[in-house]
């Protein structure tokens, strides 16, 4: 095996990747076109994060027509898939449940609509703490102008009474609150024109007793889509930022190499002793995101990163060579 790998790790389109292990194997769920046999998200399968099989589509769509952001949590020998759909029964992207017996799928939608009171709802995040509660991070839009909030889409946390029923008690985790986080200026939504922001993708980890939210903020087709995070005591927050904040504190473009680095998971090393973060990113060609790779690091309570990597790095810890 190489002892070296160079991003991307898989070479077609792989949006918003979540990497989940399970046996000892890595499965990988992204964004994409829908397949030829009519299954949404393409899963993958490895062993060591570098070297990625397809398996083909992992979901069998219960209707619609756009299908975003899947994340896959184990409990009781049962896979629950969280993922956003936009058309069912007339609505935009909604968040809803399918599970399975295998990681790999097929995964059969449950019915389960999360939040049915917010007319738009994406990017679930299952977070498993260390009692055994589960909490769900999505995001929803805010059209509210409060403290040096912005208008646009933020981040909200509820806890998971089962792995299908949210409490009904979402709590802000972060908002957008910087000009790097501009979406689209003069943006028509809900029957008036904004300036929209947007924090998304929400990927949380547990560092010395606290709880950082990473988040991805901007336009993910733009060179201004970066990673950066919010830290709390607890799941449910209250959430501050960082000190050192205001702009991607985490990844951000390389011009000219990666651009717009973002929607991360996280990852275990082979050997359990690294976490890797797991992400997509555009190359020049703009021809599609594809999914990335690199370790990350902690320098006291500030996590970084050398990524977006594009040249040879070492292999993640634990990876047969």
């Amino acid at each position: 095996m190489a002892e070296s790998y160079v991003n991307p790790v898989y070479p077609h389109t792989m949006a918003d990747p979540f990497v989940l292990k399970h046996d000892g194997q890595y499965y990988a769920y992204g964004t994409a076109p829908v397949g030829a046999d009519g299954r949404a998200f393409p899963v993958l399968r490895s062993a060591d994060l570098v070297h990625w099989e397809p398996l083909g589509h992992a979901l069998v769509p219960p209707g619609g027509s756009d299908f975003w952001a899947p994340e896959v949590a184990a409990r009781d020998g049962v896979f629950y898939m969280y993922y956003s759909a936009h058309g069912i029964d007339g609505n935009d992207h909604q968040l809803r449940v399918a599970s399975s017996e295998h990681p790999a799928g097929p995964f059969l939608d449950t019915g389960a609509v999360l939040v049915p009171d917010q007319p738009f709802s994406i990017d679930a995040h299952p977070f498993r703490d260390t009692d055994g509660q589960w909490y769900l991070y999505y995001c929803v839009d805010f059209l509210e102008l409060e403290d040096d909030h912005r208008v646009g889409t933020g981040i909200v946390v509820d806890r998971l009474v089962d792995m299908c029923t949210l409490a009904g008690e979402p709590r802000v985790v972060v908002r957008p609150h910087e000009d790097w986080h501009l979406f689209l200026k003069g943006r028509a939504m809900y029957g008036a024109v904004y300036d929209w922001h947007t924090v998304e993708g929400p990927a949380v980890q547990c560092h010395d007793g606290r709880y950082y939210c990473f988040y991805s903020g901007g336009a993910w087709e733009r060179a201004n889509y970066g990673v950066s995070y919010v830290v709390a005591d607890h799941p449910l927050g209250p959430f501050r930022r960082p000190a050192q904040g205001g702009r991607a504190l985490l990844m951000s473009t390389r011009p000219g190499r990666l651009i717009g680095p973002g929607h991360n998971s996280f990852a275990p090393s082979p050997d359990g002793s690294e976490t890797w973060i797991v992400y997509h990113a555009w190359q020049p060609d703009m021809a599609g995101r594809r999914m990335c790779i690199d370790r990350l690091d902690w320098q006291g309570d500030r996590p970084s990163t050398a990524g977006p990597t594009w040249t040879e790095q070492p292999v993640p810890s634990g990876t047969a060579r």
